[in-house]
């Protein structure tokens, strides 16, 4: 009986195994920012972006990183070109800006503005974010210092995304692990942020594959 039976269904066993695995299409990740994210001073395979796809790859992640990132923008540069710069198709975003406001002293309440409309323009695109936050420097003074670190818990706060409080994290002052200006990071120093940031991409990116089955 049992034999009977395993040749009735043979055939449509046959044809299950034979079907193949469809593969997850990957995720697509811009990292829009500046400088950092742009990767001055190294190699574009030193880059942040670089090395965060190689990271997500040698952890069989499908996913793709592209490399928006602009030297020198501001904010508010950020979200003047944050349509072009993001393209149909994107499924998340990496939001690294603020440093050179910060450098350049400009009011925190115009970053913090400017940043807001970027987040608000992404979530009207259905496009998942990270948002990488920045830190003043010392010498800005405590007052500037108080208003600028206060920029992204707050808006980490009234938005849905994935929040990573300090993209220099492990880095910044780090003689060793920055270029000679002491601003921008080394290939190494770009290897710290990546292995430290990495787990809130791994979270942005089920973000999307969690929109995705919804």
């Amino acid at each position: 009986m049992l034999l009977a039976l395993a040749c009735v269904f043979a055939p449509f066993l046959g044809r299950a195994q034979d079907q193949p695995v469809k593969e997850e299409r990957p995720v697509k990740i811009v990292v829009l920012g500046d400088s950092l994210a742009a990767g001055y001073g190294l190699s574009a395979d030193e880059a942040f972006p670089a090395k965060l796809d190689k990271a997500l790859k040698a952890k069989g992640i499908a996913a793709t990183i592209v490399n928006a990132g602009v030297s020198g923008d501001t904010a508010s540069g950020g979200f003047d070109r944050v349509d072009w710069s993001v393209p149909p198709g994107t499924d998340a975003v990496i939001v690294e800006l603020g440093a050179n406001d910060m450098l350049r002293g400009i009011d925190p309440q115009i970053t913090k503005a400017a940043l807001g409309k970027i987040l608000d323009r992404l979530a009207e695109r259905h496009i998942s974010v990270l948002l990488a936050g920045m830190k003043a420097a010392h010498n800005m003074g405590s007052d500037y210092s108080k208003a600028f670190d206060a920029i992204y818990p707050a808006l980490a706060s009234t938005h849905s995304l994935v929040f990573y409080p300090f993209f220099l994290d492990g880095v910044a002052t780090d003689d060793k692990l920055n270029q000679i200006d002491g601003i921008h990071p080394t290939a190494a120093g770009v290897d710290v942020i990546v292995s430290r940031i990495l787990p809130q991409v791994e979270a942005l990116i089920a973000r999307v594959r969690a929109a995705r089955g919804s």
